[in-house]
């Protein structure tokens, strides 16, 4: 019994593979409008798909941090204490003064 893997995008561009195992001749026919990919265009694919979301996440943490600090800087300017701010604001970074905000 032969395996036979098929690498694919879909019409919609969504990557796929499909994995056929038992006595077929051929594999069965791709979804209509798919393009056929070889396993290495796939895997290529795949892993630029992959760093686009990494990407993607290291650039939502980065804001995220970014505006904890702006909303502790901005409870230490109106002079809650800084441990306080520090919870409010979820603020984990090195103390910063507020009259400078370094």
């Amino acid at each position: 019994m032969a395996e036979v893997t098929q690498y694919f995008r879909t019409s919609d561009g969504v990557l796929a593979s499909r994995t056929t195992s038992g006595a077929v001749e051929e594999p069965p026919p791709l979804p209509e409008g798919a393009t056929p990919l070889t396993e290495e265009e796939y895997t290529d694919e795949l892993a630029a798909v992959e760093a686009a979301r990494q990407e993607h996440a290291e650039e939502l943490v980065a804001e995220d941090t970014a505006n904890t600090r702006t909303d502790y800087l901005a409870l230490l300017d109106t002079g809650v204490p800084e441990a306080s701010a520090r919870r409010m604001s979820g603020y984990t970074g090195p103390a910063i003064e507020p009259e400078s905000g370094q």
